[in-house]
């Protein structure tokens, strides 16, 4: 059966003549004209049978209630197949259809009939889809990937997709007005299809490769990157930068391993709450997995404390490298969705549901402002916030503070049920140029994994209980960052700007460039003079021309260069060729320095990865 689905504001048809003999008798054939509704064109297929009636229908109310709409037209309609079922068989089926919808205003158009038709389509992310529903639907091959029950259900769970604004209004996402909001329709439509596959490779990926960042390693399962000396530079930049935020806002590092027995009693329960993929390993008779999450690991090692209420929150951090997820290959591109992948995972432990909502608001205020220091903007991303219906009705407030925080509406996912751990969950969304997103930070309210894993503390009664967990990542992987900076860099470029790296990230930050060799000595200890002051700063000593160096330099958005020749040599001052403003201006040594500084203030540093001379470098093939 081929489905095309189209949520209207009208459609207006008119029988005009029978096309096949066995057509629907009309008594009296008239123009109809029906409002607010969902139109779906149906194409019955030879093969076809109750079962395919049945899931298709199920299919179709379920993309109806996530845009809230309960008007419904089936809409015989031939032109979507060449294999058509025969008009007896498509008639019944068609009747299956309508009464499985007995629950919604369902009507359908009148069968075997020439119609003519206008039809006004909404322009929401959900306004049109199209399905193909066969006897295999749903069955899975013989050879076919074993995963969690939860990420089988994944698909199925009954959800509904809204909207909602800083004032608190919800709204019916086919019904909000996008024009203000381009990037939150683009998301909304990428996270209510689920395709996360990829036809083309996204700007960054060309990037990455050309700044000597990181590439595909091929001796390597596929999603798992090697980093050449500038992406691990700007890597354990920013693994620390982070580092450093969760403990400044109280977390406690650990370390935990990244193999488990799948067996464990706690593991095989957790498997079928959370949905991912993992690798599986067999040694010496036990089964193993390579970890997809910290969160087990440091809710076995929390299993082991004696805690109280004023103990709580107690909050447990690692930045996991790796954490590991079978992504399918379709899903893996460049540094956007790995395999392998390093993550900054903290997870609080409260003493009820009341300090968890207080909890995940400055956990939400850390992961903005950790985002804006790594140089990932409020503009730069879109929130997505789920969570079930019941705990919306009793937390509206706190979860409306959440979006007026975030400051624009939001894409909500409301849950009917509770399917995972969780009963909340946010996430700050990347969209980049090929309408792909990817979730940086988020939490998650965890309701259930205290018991499961035997945590416990002790109440104000002197009772045992167990504690309500958050789940934060406040920057999301550490590669997806990366991918993010480059996304943006190619954006800039795109739009005629320099793309430029935040400062303390820069691999280079000052490259001197001596016009002969007989500036070389000053050239040297005007390094040895910056490097002192922990700024990164390399010696283009090569024999090349003047224009040749500093093009390079440029190419490898350098921010600062400094040409040597005899008047500056012979100057109190540095002559400063400024990439970002594209001006050449003149500066103490102490006012350049403070220049730098100012930008890199509280950000961690670190020396060069790279040979200081370029002469002793070798060329990155790539």
């Amino acid at each position: 059966m081929r489905i095309l689905q189209l949520h209207c504001d009208h459609i207006e048809f008119t029988p005009t003549k029978k096309e096949i003999k066995s057509a629907e008798d009309i008594e009296n054939p008239q123009t109809q004209r029906l409002e607010e509704l969902v139109v779906a064109f149906v194409a019955i297929e030879d093969g076809d049978d109750a079962s395919v009636a049945k899931n298709a229908i199920g299919q179709i109310k379920e993309s109806m209630g996530k845009i809230g709409c309960k008007k419904l037209l089936l809409y015989p309609y031939a032109h979507l197949s060449s294999n058509l079922a025969k008009p007896s068989v498509a008639m019944s089926l068609l009747k299956e259809m309508e009464n499985g919808a007995s629950d919604l205003d369902v009507s359908h158009s009148p069968f075997g009939w020439t119609k003519s038709y206008k039809i006004q389509v909404k322009g929401h992310p959900l306004a049109e889809s199209s399905k193909v529903v066969t006897k295999d639907s749903g069955v899975p091959k013989p050879d076919e990937e074993i995963t969690s029950d939860a990420l089988k259900g994944e698909s199925k769970i009954r959800s509904y997709w809204k909207i909602l604004s800083p004032d608190g209004t919800m709204t019916n996402i086919g019904d909000f007005d996008f024009s203000k909001n381009k990037k939150l329709e683009v998301l909304a439509k990428y996270e209510s299809a689920k395709i996360r596959k990829v036809d083309q490779p996204p700007p960054h990926v060309a990037l990455m490769k050309k700044m000597g960042i990181s590439d595909y390693e091929p001796a390597s399962d596929s999603g798992n990157m090697r980093f050449y000396p500038n992406g691990r530079l700007i890597k354990s930049l920013i693994e620390r930068y982070v580092t450093d935020r969760v403990k400044e806002y109280g977390g406690y590092e650990v370390e935990t391993p990244i193999m488990y027995d799948s067996e464990h009693p706690s593991m095989v329960s957790y498997f079928n709450r959370f949905p991912a993929r993992q690798y599986n390993i067999d040694s010496e008779g036990k089964k193993l997995f390579l970890r997809f999450a910290a969160c087990f690991g440091q809710f076995l090692m929390a299993n082991q404390y004696q805690l109280s209420y004023k103990n709580l929150p107690y909050k447990l951090y690692e930045l996991t490298r790796y954490s590991f997820r079978r992504e399918q290959s379709g899903e893996l591109v460049g540094l956007r969705r790995l395999r392998a992948f390093t993550m900054p995972d903290c997870h609080a432990f409260c003493k009820d549901l009341e300090q968890a909502v207080e909890e995940i608001k400055v956990r939400f205020d850390l992961s903005q402002n950790v985002l804006r220091n790594l140089g990932v903007n409020e503009d730069d991303y879109e929130m997505a916030i789920r969570f079930t219906e019941d705990f919306y009705n009793e937390n509206k407030s706190s979860i409306e503070e959440l979006v007026k925080k975030h400051g624009r509406p939001v894409l909500v996912e409301m849950w009917k049920e509770k399917f995972f751990y969780f009963v909340l969950k946010w996430e700050l969304n990347f969209v980049d140029s090929l309408g792909k997103a990817s979730a940086l930070s988020t939490d998650q309210i965890d309701v259930e994994n205290g018991g499961r894993y035997g945590i416990d503390f002790v109440d104000e009664n002197n009772n045992k209980q167990h504690p309500i967990i958050l789940h934060n990542s406040p920057s999301g992987a550490i590669e997806r960052i990366i991918y993010v900076l480059l996304e943006k860099a190619a954006r800039e470029s795109y739009e005629g700007r320099k793309p430029q790296f935040p400062l303390w990230l820069a691999p280079t930050q000052v490259r001197i460039i001596p016009l002969k060799e007989e500036f070389r000595e000053f050239a040297e200890k005007l390094s040895d003079s910056i490097s002192e002051k922990d700024i990164r700063v390399d010696v283009d000593d090569r024999n090349e021309s003047i224009g040749k160096r500093i093009r390079e330099a440029e190419k490898e958005w350098i921010r600062y260069i400094l040409v040597i020749g005899e008047k500056e040599a012979g100057s109190q001052n540095l002559s400063i060729r400024d990439r970002q403003t594209g001006t050449v201006r003149e500066l103490s040594f102490e006012e350049f320095i403070s220049e730098i500084k100012e930008q890199t203030e509280g950000k961690p540093t670190t020396g060069l990865n790279l040979p200081k001379h370029l002469s002793k470098r070798p060329k990155l093939m790539v």
